[in-house]
């Protein structure tokens, strides 16, 4: 799909995907995000779209799932608190715990800058750190979900044994 198609497709969709976000969220700043961030998720992976696949079907699930990845990081915002990287963490109660959180997010950090490749992070990243499912990131990224599976494994392992490392285990 051209740049050209893509754009006179979006302005039909656009008003599904934001219909699709108002029932969801009653909100219609709500709505509004989840359809740009929908179009956003489409656009990533228009080259790969043809006229025979079902495009609205298509919108509306990309939609759907935008509405669940939206609630899941509203309710750890409102649950847990979150650090700077959008990570789920626990709230300290002291300053020990608080300064103990910050050298754990930290390390993490750092071991991700020199462990993992740019593509693992950014699939270790939003499977772990921002809690979306592999079909997710597949529509997000458009890696295939069996690649983002091995991948994240991968990552996973590499962290392990680097901590592991680094702890003298």
């Amino acid at each position: 799909m051209t740049q050209q198609e893509f754009e006179t497709t979006a302005k039909e969709l656009r008003p599904l995907m934001y219909d699709v976000g108002l029932r969801y969220f009653h909100s219609q700043d709500d709505a509004e995000d989840v359809a740009q961030e929908s179009l956003l998720l489409l656009w990533r992976i228009c080259e790969k779209m043809d006229a025979s696949r079902n495009i609205k079907a298509l919108a509306i699930k990309v939609a759907k799932n935008c509405c669940v990845s939206m609630k899941r990081k509203k309710a750890l915002k409102l649950t847990a608190g979150s650090n700077e990287n959008g990570a789920e963490c626990h709230i300290p109660s002291s300053d020990f715990d608080r300064l103990e959180a910050e050298e754990c997010d930290a390390l993490l950090e750092d071991m991700m800058q020199r462990r993992l490749t740019p593509r693992e992070r950014e699939l270790f990243e939003l499977r772990r750190l921002d809690g979306f499912s592999n079909e997710e990131i597949e529509v997000r990224t458009g890696v295939k979900r069996t690649t983002v599976q091995s991948m994240v494994s991968k990552a996973r392992t590499k962290l392990y044994l680097e901590l592991k490392r680094r702890m003298n285990l």
